[in-house]
């Protein structure tokens, strides 16, 4: 007997019926997703954001729009409860997704926007990470804005480097 393949006709038509099966739910997946009612879910979605949509069906989740500074806008969908940072990173997550569905692979350094961008809300700059969205009345179907921003340094000077002396070798005694 053969150990490498299937050795009974029982074994491949149940091994086919598998792949049979695996194809239908893939194209079953692939229409739910593009119906229009289920569009706010994401093509791969992870079990917080299934949390997060039931929640936002619920009523204990809000959808925020996220105005870029093209003027393009986005949504994301995070829990009442949600800080700055839940919001950041829900930001982050999103426009990941929209960029690899558009661009393919592509890195995108969240340090540099956070340091140089930031979100706000009627006028008013998001900064404090750790403050409750609730705080800065944002609430469901609130907009959030991108907007140019230079985080201040904590001690205002830059760092005291030595100065090199060119010719400092020139001054020992032959």
């Amino acid at each position: 007997m053969d150990s490498a393949g299937p050795s009974k006709p029982e074994e491949v038509a149940a091994y086919q019926s598998s792949e049979a099966k695996q194809a239908r739910l893939q194209s079953m997946l692939a229409a739910l997703l593009d119906d229009p009612i289920l569009a706010d879910v994401p093509r791969k979605p992870s079990l917080a954001d299934v949390d997060t949509l039931i929640n936002l069906e619920l009523g204990s989740a809000m959808r925020v729009t996220v105005v870029k500074l093209d003027n393009t806008s986005f949504d994301v969908a995070v829990l009442n409860t949600a800080t700055l940072k839940d919001l950041k990173l829900a930001v982050r997550k999103k426009i990941t997704e929209i960029e690899q569905g558009q661009m393919g692979h592509r890195h995108i350094s969240w340090k540099h926007i956070w340091e140089n961008y930031c979100l706000t809300h009627q006028s008013e700059k998001l900064i404090d990470d750790n403050s409750a969205l609730s705080s800065y009345d944002i609430r469901n179907n609130s907009k959030v804005c991108f907007s140019p921003h230079v985080m201040s340094r904590v001690h205002q000077k830059h760092s005291r480097r030595r100065k090199h002396r060119f010719f400092h070798g020139l001054s020992r005694k032959m």
